[in-house]
């Protein structure tokens, strides 16, 4: 893999509040008359090493890197039969809307990866407490139904990632409720003490002694001390990876596993669990992903970050520093933190996101302002890493915690609980179905769910958007992103005003870079025609401004050519 080459950025302060109004639409962008020079040589932006079928990898880097994933909770997604749960042939039947499969295809969204919230049967309605890990929730469907939406997932280009839950069971599960027998072969499958241990946290007393349960009282801890435990979750895994054609797994909870004396989280036991993990799935199929969730600062995520453990891991630092450069309108922490978590990953293996299923969603955290919506959706989708929506982002859904309702139905049309169930939903749709649904956005250009779809596709078609090693730029304005993209065969340049005011004052500069010569700026995103870019003596550039303003929240993609 190649090593990054980081530019740092130097940037006043951030906003210590969210605006709360947004400027004028960024739909048509100021531009200087074209120079003459570039108007006779300037190309259409060709696609460079385009995304068809399932991703496969590009440039020696894994087909993940390829890939765009979508968050999915399918008890919220689609009802199939009226009972107003989603479930697994209510996702078949809207696989055409994430992807249906002909690459020439704009009707689409595009996305060529699924992560699917817990599937397996569970007492909670989120399905962290799993009672049988070999079978599906029968409110979503039967292992049959699984096996076809895979089946019809692969045949349009999308692999499909299920949350893993290990840390825990449910205490309904059958290992659980045979092991509060003090002789039980199973007793050793939990983590058990005579009575709760006096200032610890986590461990609750019962009738068969005291046993740990680090998240909630009724979701028991496994022991992975006892290598039977392992060994039956090595038996799962191959199960969902063979017998039921799964691509990989999102582990829920990971800095969790195992623990050592007082020391619940990042213990060495865990590293060594993961590690030992990794060499047994990738046995069992070298394709197979791994998307770690640790819940923790970049520095701590770092630590499972070597290679040796996870495929991805999620950058929970860099998603709030999107969030809140959308939200403030000034990329000062982004552009810190996306070099941190460069730096601390190996090439382009983390997660990108925005928000997700424990979060306040998207929307919600930007006021329900569309704009900044679409900023943020930029900011993501031509970042490094492999990207994951969380379902609804795309046309903007609202959800503030409980957790219940940043998990609502997906608003489909103008229709009765927004189109999602013809029965009575398993919890309301938000109120403003009738004006925000997946109907009213398709044929509007100017929709949150076309900029998402024109982005998704634009990363799909670029390789340097994909697998391109990553500079940030100083720009010399407070609200004024700049992120220089390199591949082995193509230059592209991403310029945002994340503010709600017009600059001119800017200008993009890269103290030291990879190129040469003199290059013409094609459009991807936005209207040009736009300046040459001339390349100073250390390979980087100084003050280049492609046009001369920058209208509220103007969102460029450019394609330099030689």
């Amino acid at each position: 893999m190649r090593r990054f080459l980081i530019a740092f950025i130097s940037l006043i302060s951030l906003f210590s509040i969210l605006f709360a109004c947004t400027g004028p639409s960024p739909s048509v962008v100021v531009t200087p008359s074209p120079a003459e020079a570039q108007a006779s040589t300037l190309q259409p932006p060709p696609s460079n090493s385009p995304v068809t079928g399932l991703p496969s990898g590009t440039e020696g880097y894994p087909w993940w890197n390829d890939t765009v994933f979508y968050e999915i909770f399918v008890r919220s997604f689609y009802d199939s039969n009226g009972d107003g749960l989603g479930d697994l042939n209510g996702l078949i039947s809207k696989l055409d809307y994430l992807n249906d499969g002909d690459p020439n295809s704009t009707a689409d969204l595009g996305v060529t990866g699924l992560w699917l919230m817990p599937i397996n049967p569970a007492i909670s309605y989120h399905g962290y407490d799993v009672t049988d890990y070999y079978s599906v929730n029968p409110d979503y469907g039967t292992n049959d139904d699984f096996k076809r939406l895979v089946t019809e997932a692969h045949r349009r280009g999308i692999r499909i990632v299920i949350d893993f839950v290990i840390n825990h069971t449910s205490d309904q599960h059958s290992w659980f409720q045979q092991a509060k027998g003090v002789d039980s072969p199973f007793r050793d499958w939990y983590i058990w003490a005579d009575s709760a241990p006096t200032g610890l946290n986590g461990w609750y007393d019962s009738p068969s002694g005291a046993y740990y349960a680090n998240f909630q009282q009724h979701m028991p801890d496994l022991n992975y001390k006892n290598p039977e435990v392992t060994a039956e979750i090595e038996k799962v895994a191959q199960f969902w990876l063979t017998d039921m054609g799964v691509d990989g797994f999102r582990v829920d909870g990971a800095k969790h596993l195992v623990e050592e004396g007082s020391a619940t989280e990042n213990t060495e036991a865990t590293h060594t669990w993961f590690k030992n993990f990794r060499v047994f799935y990738k046995g069992v199929n070298p394709e197979a992903i791994t998307v770690g969730e640790v819940f923790a600062s970049s520095p701590v995520v770092a630590q499972y970050a070597k290679g040796d453990e996870f495929d991805l891991l999620f950058a929970f630092d860099l998603a709030k520093a999107m969030s809140l450069g959308a939200g403030l309108g000034n990329p000062a922490q982004l552009n810190d933190a996306l070099p941190s978590i460069m730096r601390q990953s190996q090439p382009n293996q983390f997660a990108t996101f925005l928000t997700n299923h424990d979060q306040d969603r998207i929307m919600s955290v930007l006021g329900d302002k569309p704009e900044k919506a679409k900023v943020a959706a930029t900011l993501m989708l031509t970042a490094p890493g492999a990207p994951f929506l969380y379902y609804g982002e795309e046309i903007g859904l609202l959800g503030k915690k409980p957790d219940q309702d940043i998990r609502l139905p997906m608003q489909w049309a103008a229709e009765p609980n927004g189109g999602f169930t013809t029965g009575r939903p398993w919890r309301a749709v938000n109120g403003d179905w009738e004006t925000k649904n997946v109907a009213i956005q398709t044929d509007d250009p100017d929709s949150l769910l076309s900029h998402y779809r024109a982005l998704i596709r634009i990363r799909s078609e670029h390789a340097a958007l994909r697998v391109g090693d990553s500079f940030v730029l100083e720009s010399g304005a407070r609200s004024v992103y700049g992120l220089l993209r390199v591949s082995e065969s193509e230059v592209v340049l991403v310029v945002v005003n994340l503010g709600k005011e017009e600059v001119a004052d800017y200008g993009l500069s890269l103290q030291q870079g990879p190129l040469n010569g003199v290059y013409t700026a094609a459009p991807i995103l936005g209207e040009g025609p736009f300046e040459k870019l001339v390349v100073n003596g250390q390979g980087g550039f100084d003050g280049y401004k492609p046009i001369a303003s920058l209208l509220p929240f103007t969102r460029l993609i450019i394609q330099l050519q030689k």
